[in-house]
């Protein structure tokens, strides 16, 4: 399994845009991807679990990533984090 601590920096936080682009990003992989925020903690594929992390701008998530393409998953979601889930300037 691969893990990682990513932060929210875009604006809006993981709001309902950014957890459908989350969605979309994890949707081609052979993985399994949980996000994780204290104690909650959701499915990728699942927008409304993710929308129930509460996670605001500047929250750090730790995402967990294990199976097939585990690496790939995790590279392409560590993009989505740093590109600000494409909504910044």
């Amino acid at each position: 399994m691969r893990s990682r601590e990513l932060t929210l920096t875009n604006k809006r936080g993981l709001h309902a845009r950014a957890a459908t682009k989350l969605v979309n990003c994890c949707a081609p992989f052979a993985a399994t991807v949980m996000v994780s925020h204290g104690e909650r903690r959701a499915n990728a594929t699942n927008v409304m679990a993710l929308l129930m992390l509460a996670a605001p701008c500047g929250t750090s998530l730790i995402i967990d990533v294990e199976g097939e393409h585990a690496d790939e998953a995790m590279i392409a979601i560590t993009a989505l984090f740093e590109a600000r889930f494409e909504e910044d300037e």
